[in-house]
C-alpha cells in the first residue's frame, strides 16, 4: 500500500488532507461554538487561522513526500535482491525435470496398481501399488510392446524376446523370464490364457500364458542356421496362418478377452479365437452365425475373415473385451460384438445384446451445422470406446463465405460410449449404460499456438489406452516452445506430453495415490525416486516425447508410452 501511494500526486494528497481535515473540523466545530456562544468573531477567526496552518503543514509534508518518492522510485520498484538465472538450472524445479533426466540416462518401466499375482512388483510383498514404482529387471532397457493383464504381464525387448512374470506365469517362478525368443517380435497382445504376438515378417504366433502349459504343449519343429538341422522349439505355440493375397502380411493385431483382430497390409481384416477356455460368443468376430455349433471343420483358432468389411480399407482395429471396432481410411469407425453396455455406439436392446456383423457408427450425425467430419483414430478395452474425430468447418448451402470467419478450421473431438459406472467414459458422470456416443469435454475442442503456422492448431489425441475400468490419454501438445524441432532432451525448452488418467480407481490403477474413482480425466504427479527427490514441489506427470537417450552404451531414439491393464497402469520406454 505505501508503494501505491507513494506515486500519487502532491495535488491529490493535498486534496485528501483537506477533505479529511474538512469532515474532522465539523465534528469539532460544534462543541468549540457552544462553549463561546457569547464571543462568536473571536473563535471563528482562531477556528480559520488553526486550520489554515493545518492545511498548510499538511500540504508541504504531501509536496516534500512526492518529491521523495518520485527521487527514489526506482529503488521502490526494483527487488532488493536480483533473480537468480534458472535458465541452465532446471534440476531445481522438482520432479518433472527430474523425471526428463533420468529418460535421457537411464530408460526403465514403471508399474502400478493390483500387485495380488506379483505384476507390479514381483519381489514386494504390497497386495496394491499406490503410485509409479520402478520395475527393476527393466532398468536401462527399452521395449518394443507391453502388455499387463491382472494376472501376468509381457513385454517385447528391443530385440524381439517375449518376456513374462507374474503368477499367472508361473505360481513358483513369477519374476521376468524370457520366453519365445528369436522370432523378432513386434507387438502382441493379450487374452483370457495366452498371448498372440506379431513378428517383424507379419507371423503371427500364440502361445499359452502359463509356463506349465508351454512345457507341456506340444512344441513345433524349428530349422537351425546349421544345414540340415532342426529341433523342437523351447516352448509350446501355435502358428495362426490368415489367408492372405501375394504379397501380403499381418501390419497389425488387438485382442480381448476371448477373441483377436488381424489387420493386413492391404487393409483386410480376419479375427480369430484367442483362448483356449471359451468361444466368442458376442459377435466380436465379425462373421454373422458364428459360434462354436456353427463352427467350421479346422482348428478351433481358425482365422475368419470379416468379409462385411471387404468394401472399405482399414487402417487401424481395436479391441474391447468382448468387441470390436474398425476404421477405415475414409474416416468412417464399424463396430461389432457385445452392445450390452452401449459400447457399439448403438441403442442396446436386451433381446439383442449383441450384434455379429459390423455397423458403421453415426459419426456424421454428432454435428449439427456445416461441419465435415473424419474419425482419425479408435480405441477400445473393457466395455468401452472411444473415437477422436476431426471435424471441420465447411460453407453451408445459403452462407456466404466473406461472411464465415472459420471457413476450413478443424477441431478436434473425443467421442465415447460404453460402461460409465467406474467413471471410464470421462464425462463426468456415472452412466452405467451409454449407448450413444457421448463427448469427452476435457479432451475435446482444444487449440494451442503455434509459431510455424503463426496461429491456432488443433490439439490431438496422440495416443490413448484402454483398461478394464480405467484409461489414460496422451495429448499430441507441442513439446518445444520454440519452432525448431530437436532429438535431445537436454535443451531446457524440450517438454513432454500432457497425460490424463481417469476411471475405476479400486486397484490405484490411476497412480494418485488415492482410491477414490474419477469421472474425468486428471493429472498425476510425476513419480519420485529418493527423498531428496520426494521433498521437493510435485510435478504433474507428462510423456517424454522421442528423444536420444543412453541404453548401456548405445545412444537409442525412444519415447515413454503408456499402457492401461487389468487394474494395472505402466509407462516405459519404447522405440
Amino acid at each position: 500500500m505505501w508503494t501505491t501511494r507513494g506515486r500519487q500526486s502532491a495535488t491529490s494528497l493535498a486534496l485528501q488532507a483537506s477533505r479529511r481535515l474538512a469532515r474532522d473540523s465539523r465534528a469539532v466545530g460544534a462543541p468549540w461554538r457552544r462553549s463561546y456562544a457569547s464571543n462568536g468573531n473571536q473563535g471563528t477567526s482562531l477556528h480559520w487561522f488553526r486550520n489554515s496552518l493545518c492545511v498548510a503543514a499538511l500540504g508541504t509534508a504531501a509536496y516534500l513526500g512526492y518529491e521523495y518518492t518520485s527521487s527514489n522510485r526506482n529503488d521502490i520498484e526494483s527487488p532488493v535482491e536480483h533473480v537468480k538465472d534458472l535458465t541452465n538450472a532446471t534440476e531445481d524445479f522438482g520432479s518433472q525435470f527430474a523425471q526428463k533426466k533420468r529418460s535421457v540416462k537411464s530408460p526403465g518401466v514403471y508399474v502400478w496398481g493390483t500387485n495380488a499375482y506379483k505384476v507390479v512388483d514381483p519381489r514386494s510383498k504390497d497386495a496394491v501399488v499406490k503410485t509409479p514404482r520402478r520395475l527393476a529387471y527393466f532398468d536401462g532397457q527399452v521395449l518394443r510392446d507391453l502388455k499387463l493383464g491382472e494376472k501376468s504381464g509381457a513385454a517385447i525387448t528391443e530385440n524381439g524376446d517375449l518376456v513374462q512374470w507374474g503368477k499367472g506365469y508361473s505360481e513358483t517362478d513369477y519374476k521376468p523370464t524370457p520366453t519365445l525368443t528369436g522370432k523378432n517380435l513386434t507387438s502382441l497382445c493379450m487374452s483370457n490364457d495366452r498371448l498372440i504376438a506379431l513378428a517383424s515378417d507379419g507371423s503371427v504366433y500364440s502361445l499359452p500364458i502359463a509356463k506349465e502349459d508351454q512345457l507341456a504343449g506340444h512344441k513345433p519343429s524349428e530349422g537351425s542356421w546349421m544345414p540340415f538341422w532342426s529341433g523342437s522349439a523351447s516352448v509350446s505355440y501355435r502358428k495362426l496362418q490368415p489367408s492372405l493375397k501375394m504379397g501380403e502380411r499381418v501390419a497389425a493385431i488387438s485382442g480381448g478377452i476371448d477373441h483377436a483382430l488381424l489387420l493386413t497390409s492391404s487393409g483386410r481384416v480376419f479375427s480369430v479365437a484367442s483362448s483356449s477356455e471359451n468361444y466368442p460368443s458376442f459377435g466380436q468376430l465379425g462373421v454373422p452365425g458364428l459360434k462354436w455349433a456353427t463352427r467350421p471343420k479346422g482348428p478351433v483358432d481358425m482365422c475368419h475373415e470379416v468379409s462385411t468389411l471387404k468394401g472399405s480399407k482399414i487402417i487401424q482395429i481395436a479391441a474391447g473385451d468382448y468387441h470390436s471396432l474398425a476404421l477405415d481410411d475414409k474416416g468412417n469407425v464399424y463396430a461389432f460384438g457385445d452392445n450390452s453396455f452401449g459400447q457399439l455406439g448403438m441403442e442396446f436392446d436386451p433381446s439383442f445384446p449383441f450384434c455379429d456383423r459390423p455397423i458403421m457408427m453415426p459419426i456424421r450425425r454428432l454435428y449439427r451445422g456445416a461441419y465435415l467430419p473424419k474419425a482419425t483414430r479408435i480405441a477400445a478395452g473393457g466395455a468401452n470406446s472411444f473415437v477422436a474425430v476431426d471435424a471441420q468447418r465447411v460453407l453451408g448451402s445459403n452462407e456466404n463465405p466473406s461472411n464465415v470467419r472459420d471457413l476450413g478450421r478443424v477441431t478436434v473431438d473425443v467421442w465415447t460410449c460404453g460402461r460409465g459406472i467406474w467413471g471410464a467414459l470421462g464425462t463426468g458422470k456415472w452412466t452405467h449404460i451409454q449407448d450413444s456416443l457421448t463427448k469427452v469435454k476435457s479432451l475435446s475442442g482444444l487449440f494451442e499456438y503455434d509459431e510455424r503456422l503463426n496461429g491456432l492448431a488443433p490439439i490431438r489425441m496422440r495416443d490413448i489406452s484402454v483398461g478394464t475400468t480405467h484409461v489414460s490419454a496422451v495429448m499430441d501438445n507441442k513439446t518445444q516452445m520454440d519452432a525448431a524441432t530437436t532429438n535431445s532432451l537436454d535443451e531446457t525448452n524440450a517438454w513432454g506430453y500432457d497425460v490424463l488418467w481417469w476411471g475405476g480407481n479400486e486397484h490405484f490403477q490411476l497412480g494418485t495415490g488415492r482410491r477414490s474413482n474419477s469421472s474425468k480425466p486428471i493429472y498425476i504427479n510425476a513419480p519420485a525416486e529418493g527423498k531428496r527427490e520426494a521433498d521437493k514441489q510435485d510435478a504433474r506427470l507428462q510423456i517424454m516425447p522421442r528423444h536420444k537417450g543412453k541404453v548401456g552404451s548405445r545412444t537409442v531414439n525412444m519415447e515413454q508410452r503408456v499402457e492401461c491393464g487389468r487394474h494395472i497402469s505402466a509407462i516405459y520406454s519404447g522405440v
